[in-house]
């Protein structure tokens, strides 16, 4: 296309934006407006796309940080001949497509779910992560961001990564257009303050006219041509250009035009500009998973003496997975000689990503990995992956694979204190639609889950421990997703004890004591939290009529609730006593810890034994 042809486009992608939330009586037209040139050029001029092929490995991928902007994709969708213009005006009603905010779910042209500020980029990398380091086809990622998110930290996270990362098939297009959702952004248009950041974190900046489609045709030229360093294009815009009423005016963010009839008028009118947009070039399948054999570590019953942390099994089982699949990678938070993710590292160096401490470049690399066919597994201490928690549910809402790994969890860590100590993730992962939530106790167990992790659909979590525990299942047991192990059980039980991770041998040596007694008691290993294995609980609760729930964890979210699950139908609830950790610990060792938070075998005995008392009928 030539300049003239540019510019017409760009008046088409604004009036398609205006037209789509007069339509749909909402949206963001202005925001849209602002970025229409910067998204003509790289359509007609740069991006290589097969619309009828989205997973064609050579594709470029495009991400659309600022989501509210939808409008404007939607509308190059059309102009690219992948919807029509009856689709177009489906924009927000019930059933379209075309949702207020993209997502994957609904669109397969769009790579993650966008709509909470400072995303986009972070996913970006990961994609653009998997070109350079594993793919290798040769695909550029763009991403479009607003001036408003750029407050967002992990914009700078990403900034930093792609950087180390000498991320050259990265370019970030800035749509400064000065205006935030309740007035100036914080540099306005000061395009300068925005280069000095990025250039501080290594990055290539241009700075244009984001008006100017030669100069946007320039800048991503050079852009494209750019070695060892990601680039960011700079570019000055006015929100709502080319309506007078509404362009560079406070007020009007996420409200469609007064006037749209008026504003279309005034944009030269309604168009039907067709794009061809270029091919992508032949480009190989993405990996090829490896038809091998999955060897797992094993160990025998009571070997070692001392048994095996569960964050040891983790790392020896996912090297082992990797070994058998090619399309496993890892990625850590700085902490893989602690997540024991470092085992995976020393095994396949090539697909692994260090993320150091930024855990929300870590979630959010993953999910652009996976995004690519890749099975991430991201590991950190279970208490810092709170810190990534938004990350965690845009990639729901994404429909996204991921696998992450908390380790360091509960009191049971013993003496670095609480700020280490991972008491909310159960709660956290539990909420997070479609998840699967695991808690194993000894090593093959661990293993075992980490291995039918890769075989799931979206987030799955594993909270593993830091110390050692015995090893009390063969190497060749079985641990279905939804399952559960009941480990003692007997005729005469009167009560059972529901624990997981850490608590199942202390729920062991509980019941020994008990059993020393004459209380007989069941106890049951939840190991998947989520889903919770309803049929085996309502069993328990009907043959002893009490459960005692035992866990290393907050008493708002964990075990204790997924434990009452089974029975909100309407069945009876069984008498319930939940121990849980609710005061707020301070340094002590692993045992003390466990004794002062009341979830040692001493504490679940004399519970028991109360339990029992009050549920004897005078």
């Amino acid at each position: 296309m030539n300049t003239g042809e540019l510019v017409d486009l760009g008046q088409q992608l604004r009036v398609d934006s205006v037209r789509a939330a007069a339509a749909a009586g909402s949206g963001h037209p202005t925001s849209s407006m602002s970025a229409a040139d910067l998204m003509a050029v790289l359509l007609a001029h740069h991006f290589r796309y097969d619309f009828d092929r989205p997973a064609h490995p050579g594709n470029d991928r495009f991400v659309l940080s600022k989501g509210h902007a939808s409008p404007l994709l939607y509308s190059a969708y059309k102009a690219a001949g992948a919807i029509d213009d009856e689709e177009l005006l489906t924009f927000r009603k019930l059933g379209s497509r075309l949702e207020g905010h993209p997502t994957p779910q609904r669109l397969p042209w769009v790579e993650t779910a966008t709509g909470s500020l400072g995303q986009g980029l972070p996913v970006g990398v990961g994609i653009a992560l998997a070109g350079k380091r594993l793919d290798r086809t040769g695909y550029r990622v763009w991403v479009l961001t607003g001036d408003s998110e750029l407050a967002e930290g992990s914009i700078w996270e990403a900034a930093e990564q792609a950087a180390y990362e000498h991320l050259d098939n990265l370019t970030v297009i800035v749509d400064v257009n000065r205006l935030g959702q309740r007035g100036p952004t914080r540099h306005g248009h000061d395009l300068d303050a925005y280069a000095r950041r990025f250039q501080a974190f290594g990055w290539h900046t241009i700075e244009i006219d984001g008006h100017d489609v030669d100069a946007i045709d320039r800048a991503y030229g050079e852009a494209l041509s750019t070695k060892g360093q990601p680039t960011a294009v700079l570019a000055r815009t006015l929100k709502g250009k080319g309506v007078e009423a509404v362009q560079d005016r406070e007020g009007l963010h996420g409200k469609p035009l007064p006037d749209a009839d008026e504003a279309i008028a005034e944009l030269g009118g309604p168009r039907d500009i067709r794009v061809q947009v270029q091919e992508p070039p032949a480009a190989r399948m993405l990996h090829a998973v490896r038809d091998g054999h999955l060897d797992l570590p094993r160990w025998d019953k009571g070997d070692p003496e001392k048994g095996v942390a569960t964050r040891n099994a983790y790392g020896q089982a996912l090297a082992a997975l990797g070994t058998a699949r090619q399309d496993v990678v890892a990625l850590d938070g700085e902490v893989g000689d602690s997540t024991r993710a470092e085992f995976f590292a020393k095994e396949h160096p090539d697909r692994y990503f260090e993320c150091y401490i930024a855990e929300q470049q870590m979630v959010a690399a993953a999910v652009g990995l996976a995004a690519r066919g890749w099975v991430p597994y991201a590991a950190t201490f279970a208490a810092f992956l709170t810190r990534a928690h938004d990350f965690v549910r845009m990639a729901s809402i994404s429909g996204s694979g991921i696998n992450l790994v908390g380790s360091h969890a509960g009191v049971a860590i013993g003496q670095d204190g609480p700020s280490q100590m991972g008491l909310e993730d159960l709660a956290m992962m539990r909420a997070v639609h479609g998840s699967t939530v695991l808690y194993p106790c000894d090593a093959n167990q661990t293993a075992r889950l980490v291995a039918a992790m890769a075989g799931l659909e979206g987030i799955r979590y594993l909270r593993t421990s830091r110390g050692e525990s015995p090893v009390i299942y063969g190497p060749d047991e079985e641990f279905p997703i939804g399952g559960s192990k009941v480990l003692r059980s007997s005729g005469q039980d009167r009560m059972t004890i529901v624990a997981a991770g850490d608590t199942v041998h202390e729920a062991l040596a509980a019941a020994d004591a008990l059993d020393r007694e004459g209380i007989k008691a069941r106890v049951i290993d939840l190991y998947s939290v989520k889903p919770v294995d309803r049929l085996t609980l309502r069993q328990a609760a009907e043959d002893t009529g009490c459960l005692l729930t035992v866990e290393d964890h907050h008493p708002e979210g964990g075990i204790g609730d997924a434990v009452v699950e089974p029975f909100l139908d309407g069945r009876p609830m069984p008498r319930l006593v939940r121990l849980a950790v609710r005061t707020m610990p301070g340094s002590a060792s692993p045992a003390e810890q466990l004794h002062a938070a009341g979830i040692d075998a001493e504490s679940i005995a004399a519970a028991g034994r109360l339990l029992v008392e009050q549920a004897v009928v005078p």
